[in-house]
């Protein structure tokens, strides 16, 4: 399902010099798989997922996902391609705060192309254990219910690929265990392919896989 073969990420420093972020990532994920990225701050992992993502572009070694060689395709075909293709958790949630949690949903269910977004949005609401706070804005909800609104909205179109950065980071101990259950539940339900960036020590060993970073490289996989 994800394939990383010799991924090289630099960036061009203000002062002219270039810093390396990733160097030489090459890993296989099978499709229904749960795969946890770890390491220290700094080490790549975000730099890792937005390149699974074609939000970033590797400078080296190529990038296939769900049979899809991400380098050749235009930014309007990646965006076309994310779409369907993949889901998106994030530390911060990035709701709209005006929006009640249903609206939020339904502007992933209309990004994504769906028939009957608004129906659509109300079962994955449901999904989540949400169904009676649809009609709340997001100032009205916990942490841990605006983070289930995200997964929500995730989710919506069942891609077959979910990424998830930090999704518990921002959370109390006891919600941070509740979404990652979530997470799982949805993973094996939906069956999807998983990978989810976690400092979580006691979270990643539930996952199928473990990838750790240093600097930028892969210090172990297993």
């Amino acid at each position: 399902m994800i394939q990383l073969s010799g991924i090289g990420k630099t960036f061009q420093a203000p002062g002219g010099e270039t810093l390396s972020v990733l160097e030489d990532i090459t890993y296989h994920l099978e499709a229904g798989s749960a795969l946890a990225v770890q390491g220290p701050s700094g080490s790549g992992k975000s730099t890792l997922l937005a390149i699974l993502a074609g939000l970033e572009r590797a400078t080296t070694g190529t990038v296939t996902v769900a049979g899809q060689r991400l380098d050749a395709l235009s930014e309007r075909e990646l965006s076309a391609f994310r779409a369907r293709t993949l889901g998106f958790v994030f530390q911060s949630f990035h709701l709209l705060p005006h929006f009640s949690a249903l609206q939020n949903v339904v502007i992933g269910a209309e990004i994504a192309g769906l028939a009957s977004p608004l129906a659509r949005s109300r079962e994955a609401l449901e999904r989540v254990g949400l169904g009676e706070r649809m009609g709340h804005a997001p100032g009205q909800l916990s942490g841990g219910e605006c983070q289930r609104v995200a997964i929500a909205r995730a989710t919506v179109a069942r891609p077959p690929i979910l990424l998830c950065d930090e999704p518990t980071g921002s959370l109390d101990p006891l919600n941070a265990t509740r979404v990652f259950d979530l997470i799982m539940d949805l993973h094996r339900d939906l069956r999807t392919t998983l990978v989810l960036v976690t400092h979580d020590q006691h979270l990643a060993p539930r996952m199928d896989a473990i990838l750790r970073l240093e600097r930028g490289r892969m210090e172990a996989a297993q």
